[in-house]
């Protein structure tokens, strides 16, 4: 963790450029540093995941209107000024990303972050050690 989940309407697939939209978003989550100047999220735990909805009803169902969900999950622990510079320098990056597309047409886009600590977590893979000189 921390794992990033971008949900949007299909329709602004064509010119939405999600795969950059990814990179663009786990590399603002690399950059992220506490107030001790510490990297706020191992580099081997971010992950940033896209998804086109399936199905969708957005506004007055013209479907001329598209939306755009990112959610952001992370392990309690650190402070809320973190918790809100993460979730800002997130809010920006997507802003960034999608203002070319924001001038063009109509569609919104939410950001949220959750903070909590699970029931259950199992982790297995060899990410973590592979970025643990970094």
């Amino acid at each position: 963790m921390p794992h990033l989940v971008v949900l949007y309407t299909p329709d602004l697939e064509p010119q939405g450029a999600i795969a950059q939209l990814c990179r663009n978003l786990a590399d603002t989550m690399v950059a992220q540093r506490d107030e001790a100047g510490t990297a706020v999220f191992p580099v081997g735990g971010v992950r940033v995941l896209a998804y086109p909805a399936a199905h969708s009803a957005v506004a007055d169902g013209s479907g001329e209107h598209g939306f755009v969900y990112l959610n952001l999950r992370m392990a309690r622990g650190r402070s809320p000024a973190v918790r809100q510079a993460v979730g800002e320098a997130l809010a920006q990056a997507a802003r960034a990303h999608f203002a070319p597309l924001l001038a063009q047409r109509h569609f919104g886009i939410t950001l949220q972050v959750d903070e909590g600590s699970e029931v259950f977590d199992a982790k297995v893979g060899n990410l973590h050690a592979l970025f643990a000189a970094c």
